[in-house]
Formats: structure tokens, C-alpha cells, sequence
């Protein structure tokens, strides 16, 4: 396996990170993260098939764009990889075509074929997909026989609308699965958060899907303004500091919900994330150095995956909501990461609405707020 990564700004490379023995020409699969205005805005996909003519390009919106060790806003941040003895198969669904995102997972998934399927990668439109569905639909076909990991296009911090593309350029309410096929393939894996819980543990008495309304049958946007205290003036946008923790039925591990937007006149709270009726929750807040420690630990958990050495290639998703809070320390988690693989690991990666990824090796991929996730590539 080789790899080789790029940053444009302005249509102008900008950056460049190419092995002497890397031919564009061979590449096999591109996969392209820029700001929404710019993917909108240019003909990147036209531009980036004519420098990798052989390559399957993949394409998202994102809320940030990671290069290296460095993070950029409104760039494009593009890796391209070649691979020997890995072959590459896409599939591609457009949400409007489909009643539930759970349905577009499982058309999705049904459309590559199992045969040799090693691994899985999902980018989708963060806007109009539900994440949880969409995973729940993937998980229904594969279990967890087979890695899915990936994330869900971002807009900044705008959250108006987001962008994905297969071989085309990027639109609203596409979906991506780019099957890796073969043995040769070595993929890993890891997702941490790092949020403190505190207060006692309760049960979510009344959801519809993402939308919360009760809490052990207290009204929850009222329990959550309590929480919140001082914050409570400037929601919704200080909700990205308290998240929920969310302990799933069947589940090892509690999955972090972020909340979206809160509705005053239904009194309910909207997350990136399905918050069902019967599952235990409890309040989250951020401690800054905990966020970088936990990127630096998810790090470690896809290293200790590849038992053969170090890989090839990482590719980082993060949650909008760590950027944010982070503000000007968010390249603190991205060079915690850089500083463990060391620099002949190629770093590229995004800012998400949304991660993909199962808690550990050989359980069911889960959708994931406010997560640093990891995945590792290369070729034995």
C-alpha cells in the first residue's frame, strides 16, 4: 500500500506529502474533505479525477479539515491511496429514495458484494441521514463479522446543510460505502470521548427517535436547564458543553448523544443521535485536557491493532462539538494523535456531525458524538 496526501485552499495546492514512488495515475481510491462552500461552489471532483484518473473519489462536507498535524477551515484535504493486493467496490444511495435512513443502510450494504468484504467505510450527508439508522440498517446486514467505521459530512458550525459524492460531484442527502475486498488488508480501529459524567443516573420515559421530551417523567429540557445552571441562557449553542451519556440496551459501553437544537413549544430537546425510551442517561461536561488525552488513547487503541508495525495511514474523524469547545486548543488532540504514530504515519481526516465506529474490536459499529475516531490502513 502507498498513500500520498494533499491540501488545496483556493483551488491552489497548497501542501503536499507525496512518496517518490507514489504514481497519481495508480491510485485507487481518493477520498476528499472541504468546506461546504468550496465543494459546492467548484468543480473539485472534475479537477480531482483528471490528477487520479484511476481512482474511485469520494467526497464530503466537513467542519473542519485535518492535515497532518495541522487543522484548516474551508480547505480541502484530500488522501489519495494505491493499493497492490486490496481491491476497492462502491456503493452509493440518495436518502430521498428511501422512507428511514435504516432502509438506505441496508440497500446500501446489499449493494457491494460480500465476497472477501473486509471492511466498510460510510460517509453521509450529516444533515438529512439519521446517523443511528442509517447504522442500525448497515449493522442488520453485516452484524459485526465485518469493521464499519466513518462519519457524517459536516457544515461548520452553520448547520444548514451538508455534502457528499461518489464519483460525482458532492449533493445533499447522499450516502457512500466504499468496500475494502482481500486478506492483504490491516484495519484499525478506536473511538474515545473523555467527558466527565456527573450526577446521578436516570431513564429516558418518553423519546421519539432523536427527540427528547422526558426524563424519569420530568419534563427534560426543564431538568436540563436546571443541569445547565448559568448556561442555560445561551442554548442551544452551550448544549455542545453538556452532552448526554446514553447507555443502550445490549450495549457494553454508553454512546454520547450531542443535542442539536431544543424546541420551546414542545418543550423537548433534539439530538444527533436516537435517545431511546428505556435507556439510562446521564449529564456529561468537558474537561479540556481529558479531550486530548482521549484522542491520544484512541490512538493507541487502533496501534495496538497493528501488530505488525505501525500503518500506513490514519484517517481522523472528530465531532464539531470537540472542535468548538476546544477552540483554539483543538490541534492539541489532533498532534496527540500525530505524536503517537510518529511522522511516517500519513495523518488526514475531518470534522464530522457524526462517528462511525464500533467501541472495540469484533462488536457491532455504533454512531458516536463528541468521539475522536481513528482508522488505520495497510497492506501485510
Amino acid at each position: 500500500m502507498k498513500a500520498a496526501a494533499y491540501l488545496y485552499k483556493e483551488n491552489d495546492l497548497i501542501l503536499k506529502n507525496e512518496p517518490d514512488d507514489f504514481k497519481p495515475e495508480y491510485a485507487t481510491l481518493v477520498l476528499g474533505f472541504g468546506g461546504r462552500q468550496l465543494l459546492a461552489g467548484t468543480n473539485v471532483h472534475e479537477k480531482l479525477k483528471l490528477q487520479f484518473p484511476s481512482a474511485q473519489i469520494a467526497l464530503c462536507s466537513t467542519a473542519g479539515e485535518i492535515y497532518g498535524a495541522e487543522l484548516f477551515d474551508d480547505s480541502l484535504s484530500v488522501i489519495a491511496m494505491q493499493f497492490e493486493k486490496t481491491e476497492i467496490k462502491t456503493a452509493q444511495a440518495d436518502c430521498e429514495n428511501f422512507t428511514s435512513s435504516f432502509e438506505a443502510g441496508i440497500s446500501l450494504v446489499k449493494n457491494l458484494p460480500p465476497e472477501n468484504l473486509k471492511y466498510i467505510l460510510v460517509l453521509a450527508d450529516g444533515s438529512l441521514v439519521n446517523g443511528s439508522e442509517l447504522v442500525r440498517g448497515i449493522e442488520s446486514i453485516v452484524g459485526n463479522k465485518i469493521p464499519v467505521t466513518g462519519g457524517l459530512a459536516g457544515d461548520g458550525t452553520r448547520f444548514e446543510s451538508t455534502l457528499a459524492g461518489l464519483n460525482s460531484a458532492p449533493m445533499p442527502g447522499k450516502i457512500l460505502a466504499i468496500g475494502f475486498y482481500g486478506h492483504a488488508l490491516k484495519i484499525g480501529h478506536g473511538s474515545m470521548g473523555g467527558w466527565e459524567i456527573f450526577g446521578m443516573e436516570r431513564s429516558i420515559t418518553h423519546s421519539r427517535g432523536n427527540e427528547l421530551f422526558e426524563i424519569d417523567g420530568t419534563n427534560a429540557l426543564a431538568l436540563y436547564k436546571q443541569y445547565l445552571g448559568k448556561y442555560a441562557d445561551d442554548l442551544p449553542g452551550s448544549a455542545l458543553l453538556f452532552p448526554l451519556s446514553v447507555q443502550l440496551a445490549g450495549a457494553s459501553e454508553p454512546v454520547v448523544r450531542t443535542i442539536l437544537s431544543i424546541n420551546n413549544q414542545r418543550q423537548s430537546m433534539v439530538f444527533a443521535g436516537d435517545v431511546p425510551v428505556g435507556a439510562k442517561a446521564r449529564f456529561m461536561k468537558a474537561n479540556f485536557d481529558n479531550l486530548v488525552d482521549a484522542a491520544a488513547r484512541a490512538a493507541q487503541q487502533t496501534f495496538n491493532q497493528n501488530l505488525g508495525g505501525k500503518p500506513k495511514l490514519a484517517l481522523l474523524i472528530s465531532c464539531v462539538g470537540r472542535k468548538i469547545i476546544l477552540g483554539t486548543r483543538a490541534d492539541e488532540e489532533v498532534e496527540a494523535v500525530t505524536e503517537l504514530f510518529g511522522p511516517e504515519v500519513l495523518i488526514s481526516g475531518f470534522y464530522s456531525y457524526g462517528e462511525i465506529s464500533p467501541l472495540s474490536p469484533g462488536t457491532a459499529c455504533q454512531l458516536h458524538n463528541q468521539t475522536m475516531t481513528i482508522t488505520t490502513f495497510d497492506e501485510a
